[in-house]
């Protein structure tokens, strides 16, 4: 599907988002990127438990983080991911980043959502028709 439009006023693009930007700023940032990411309903998956180390885990995304706003020219960072169960199509992940310029936002988000992938500790298991499996950690990603 494809949707475009035009808004005559202010909209939130997405709830988590606007909320964040409400608590900025004004004027100390000029571009955001965003990444979600949602679950597919390949292979037959009915639902996926998402499980974490309490307190480890949170730490991490928080160093994560930091990290980024250390690494590249950003001024702000969102980074949300679901726990517990989640159904095909339920949002998991949610990775923003707001600098003065897009190049810096989107190489922030995007080694965010990588490295978070392979470095932040989760773990999941996938219910199908056939029974249950726990899903291997994925292999490293990109990390630029």
């Amino acid at each position: 599907m494809i949707h475009t439009g035009l808004r005559p006023g202010r909209y939130a693009a997405c709830p988590e988002v606007a909320a964040f930007e409400a608590a900025l700023e004004p004027g100390s940032w000029g571009a955001c990127a965003l990444f979600t990411g949602a679950m597919r309903g390949a292979h037959a998956v009915e639902r996926m438990e998402l499980e974490h180390y309490p307190g480890m885990t949170e730490r991490q995304l928080q160093e994560l983080a930091e990290e980024a706003v250390q690494r590249y020219d950003i001024q702000h960072v969102l980074l949300l991911h679901r726990v517990g169960t989640v159904l095909p199509g339920e949002t998991i992940v949610l990775v923003a980043s707001w600098s003065a310029h897009r190049a810096a936002a989107f190489q922030a988000c995007r080694y965010m959502l990588e490295t978070l992938k392979t470095s932040v500790t989760f773990w999941k298991k996938e219910y199908t028709p056939a029974g249950a499996r726990w899903v291997p950690p994925p292999r490293s990603g990109v990390a630029a």
